[in-house]
């Protein structure tokens, strides 16, 4: 079974449970959801549906990621953008984010290390562990790849790079 088919299965019993009805525009946006696979904020989702449902609304999708959400199915985060996005790695996975400064990519990565540490410093100050995230901020690879490409300031493709060099 494929993570969309769990996260749709999981999705319909907690709708079930809850008493609520499973609905095309509601089916259409989980699977759009777990077929990401990735960080998406709820317009990205929304844009993504209407190229094939131009009948999907803004308000079905913000308001099926919120059961999403209220079933443990999805993250909602915010990384310093104005928009939150959502994750469909469940909060009580531990895992941790790079985020570029630049392009806004987000890559995740687990680290056993960074999560006992944070353990440890929670419990020597009297904290009891809910949630941990770690976000770490700067550029991408792929971001400072193209800064390496791009001539620098002030210089032309082809000149020497030596600037003022003719003034004498």
């Amino acid at each position: 079974m494929t993570a969309t088919e769990s996260g749709l299965r999981s999705f319909a019993e907690y709708l079930t449970r809850a008493g609520l009805k499973s609905t095309r525009q509601r089916e259409r946006t989980a699977r759009a959801f777990f077929a990401a696979g990735r960080h998406i904020s709820a317009e990205e989702l929304y844009h993504h549906i209407r190229a094939d449902d131009p009948t999907m609304g803004l308000v079905t999708v913000y308001r099926t990621l919120k059961l999403l959400r209220q079933a443990g199915l999805a993250t909602e985060r915010q990384f310093g953008d104005t928009y939150a996005r959502f994750d469909p790695t469940p909060a009580n996975r531990t895992h941790h984010h790079l985020i570029c400064t630049r392009c806004g990519s987000i890559r995740e990565f687990e680290n056993p290390t960074v999560r006992a540490l944070g353990t440890r410093e929670a419990h020597r100050h009297g904290f009891t562990v809910t949630e941990q995230r770690l976000e770490i901020y700067g550029i991408c690879r792929d971001c400072a790849a193209l800064d390496r490409r791009r001539p620098a300031r002030g210089t032309r493709p082809g000149a020497s790079g030596t600037r003022g060099a003719a003034l004498a």
